[in-house]
């Protein structure tokens, strides 16, 4: 029997990989644009199971499962036994027995690699609080749309080193990329967790202008992550310096691009003026999530597609 590939982490598929995922969502996103039907997982059921809250995840997924011809079924653990109990190794048996490949956006790794251990069918992490691989794609795809290549390239992380900061870092890896990374005191990145990432393609800084400086994309985040709503005080203190502004994009290359996932706090961690100016591309990146996970459905359950 095959063994069932998931998308757990970016690091679950290798760069050739990658690039082909990229080249699919060009052709994909070229058909949708088109306004041509595509509907290769015409009959397939993708099950969406929630345990945090969404707006871009959710409609990406189920806007793109139909796009392809499938369906989706939203489930959410307060709605379900998962929220009364119910083993994740049960769940996860029952469940895949029923579709054809499962999202999971939930809180720890450990719950979507015990889910994805006793599944018959792949699974893809839709968000934990260690990986957003999915936001990553998207972010990868819009970078080499908006300016070629990101091999060699320069990304400025300008916040608090959660789950897309350590998902860039797996990214820097792969493609041959720099991330420099600032964040305050208390909120740094910890390279020795085992197994997430190395330490030759990124680099700290205490001064986030130094972390922007001649870099090719700027990024950041919300200060407050979703499970860490206690100490959203706290945090606004300590990142107070730590606000992407006109001022920072000035220390990056003149034609640095800016993002960020979504949903952002106009005057927390980034000013209007950079997230509606001219260098972001947050809309472009929020669009992408939708292209880049309808090539990901495809290649995990039809492998590799020659384009027409």
């Amino acid at each position: 029997m095959v063994a069932v590939k998931h998308f757990l982490q970016l690091k679950d598929f290798g760069r050739e990989e990658l690039d082909y995922l990229f080249g699919r969502t060009g052709w994909i996103k070229h058909k949708f644009k088109s306004y041509q039907q595509y509907w290769p997982l015409q009959d397939r059921t993708l099950v969406m199971i929630f345990e945090k809250a969404s707006t871009r995840t959710r409609l990406s997924f189920e806007a793109g499962m139909q796009q392809l011809g499938g369906a989706a079924i939203y489930l959410n653990t307060r709605d379900s036994q998962l929220g009364r109990g119910e083993p994740v190794e049960d769940a996860a048996q029952v469940i895949s027995r029923m579709s054809d490949i499962v999202m999971i956006r939930t809180f720890e790794q450990d719950i979507i690699e015990r889910f994805a251990a006793n599944s018959r069918v792949p699974v893809i992490n839709g968000l934990t609080n260690e990986y957003h691989p999915c936001q990553i794609l998207a972010d990868i795809y819009t970078f080499i749309e908006h300016r070629g290549p990101i091999q060699g390239r320069t990304v400025a992380w300008i916040g608090d080193s959660n789950n897309v900061c350590n998902t860039w870092l797996q990214a820097a890896e792969i493609f041959g990329f720099n991330v420099h990374v600032s964040t305050p005191p208390g909120y740094e990145v910890e390279p020795e967790r085992p197994g997430l990432y190395g330490t030759d393609n990124f680099e700290q800084f205490a001064d986030p202008m130094d972390a922007a400086r001649g870099a090719d994309l700027v990024t950041t985040d919300v200060w407050t992550s979703m499970g860490y709503e206690a100490e959203n005080e706290e945090r606004l203190r300590d990142f107070a310096d730590w606000q992407v502004d006109g001022e920072m994009m000035k220390a990056a290359k003149a034609d640095a691009l800016f993002m960020h996932c979504l949903p952002a706090h106009r005057g927390e961690e980034v000013t209007a003026d950079v997230i509606d100016g001219s260098q972001s591309v947050v809309w472009d990146e929020a669009e992408n999530r939708l292209h880049v996970q309808k090539a990901l459905m495809e290649y995990l359950l039809l492998g590799k597609v020659n384009a027409e």
